[in-house]
């Protein structure tokens, strides 16, 4: 599923204008990339929870050479599915 076929989906369900609709879903987005970027937690009840964590620094090896490449510590988005939702997809 696209972001597309989701405002298409929100339009349909609440007779609002496509328009409307991925404006307020991009505009979330948007809150959702600032606030990470910012460090902060994205909680969302029986949804999940967004993190940015810290990778550290480590040692690795290109498969096609075997030779030692040292990777930086980076940060990378985790996202930890609610309670609701592991139950919805079993």
């Amino acid at each position: 599923m696209r972001k597309r076929d989701i405002v298409l989906k929100i339009s349909q369900d609440t007779g609002v204008k496509q328009v409307v609709v991925r404006d307020i879903v991009q505009r979330t987005f948007d809150t959702i990339f600032e606030s990470l970027k910012n460090g902060e937690r994205i909680e969302l009840r029986n949804f999940g929870v967004f993190q940015v964590k810290k990778r550290k620094k480590r040692i690795g090896r290109n498969p096609k050479t075997g030779e030692v490449i040292p990777v930086p510590e980076r940060h990378t988005v985790i996202f930890k599915p609610g309670l609701e939702m592991k139950q919805f997809i079993k």
